[in-house]
């Protein structure tokens, strides 16, 4: 039931944003085997990644998905939006300590994801991928 509603939602997406955790300096199970389930509907799209956990805030696991991506045929963005420290990182009401660097991260982070997704669309509906 769950990849009767996730394929379509991913296929008729033009960029996706990854959100991970770092597991012993990767990226949880779980998200792979999303991942894994599918196919065609990562090729020829962007893929941006906010990331957090320990000392590393989760590059370490954006890494590693940047590898996975291109397996897949997904173009990965430069810049991530990574939250190092953990829960250090956060007031008691769960907002950034650091709104600004946040901000910062995350503006790059989108402009870049609309820049390939735009691009991307527009060559995927002249030329579809793979074909």
């Amino acid at each position: 039931a769950v990849l009767a509603t996730t394929r379509p939602r991913l296929a008729q997406a033009d960029a996706f944003v990854i959100v991970t955790p770092e597991y012993n300096h990767s990226f949880p199970a779980a998200l792979k085997n999303a991942i894994d389930w599918h196919l065609a509907e990562w090729q020829a799209k962007p893929v941006g990644f906010v990331s957090y956990g320990g000392i590393a805030g989760g590059l370490r696991a954006v890494e590693q998905l940047r590898q996975v991506f291109a397996e897949l045929h997904a173009v990965t963005v430069r810049d991530t939006v990574s939250f190092h420290g953990g829960v250090a990182t956060f007031d008691d009401e769960g907002h950034p300590k650091d709104p600004e660097g946040c901000e910062t991260a995350a503006k790059a982070l989108l402009d870049q994801l609309t820049w390939w997704a735009h691009a991307l669309r527009q060559a995927r509906t002249q030329h579809p991928y793979g074909a």
